[in-house]
């Protein structure tokens, strides 16, 4: 078995990628014609979008939908980057939400900001 991606649902995929394009620069890889699933390129495991109809259409059960003005859900995307300050400053210009700045622990420099759809984001310096 092997961790192929992770897809949040969202209202509009369209302007997560490209929040996630401007603020963290990762290019889209593909968008469905109809707009209701995009993936970036971010590597080996995919980071996918779909809309709240579009996963909806797969699974009737219901669930909790990360939005930015209620609490976080509990999981957080990593992105490693070589300059904490300035990724971090880049995201916040973006839209992002500022929640921790950047901080050194245990030899470890990352910072924490929520993507406009909720999502928490964690930049860890490489």
């Amino acid at each position: 078995m092997a961790f192929l991606s992770q897809v949040i649902y969202v209202d509009s995929v369209e302007e997560v990628l490209d929040f996630y394009y401007q603020a963290f620069g990762f290019n889209t890889n593909h968008i469905s014609d109809d707009a209701e699933y995009g993936e970036l390129v971010t590597g080996s495991v995919k980071l996918a979008f779909a809309t709240h109809p579009h996963a909806q259409s797969y699974f009737k059960q219901g669930y909790i939908r990360a939005h930015p003005k209620q609490p976080a859900l509990g999981f957080e995307l990593r992105f490693s980057c070589h300059n904490l300050v300035e990724s971090y400053d880049k995201a916040v210009l973006a839209g992002a939400e500022p929640l921790c700045p950047p901080t050194k622990k245990d030899a470890q420099h990352y910072a924490y900001v929520r993507a406009i759809e909720g999502t928490l984001v964690c930049l860890v310096e490489d």
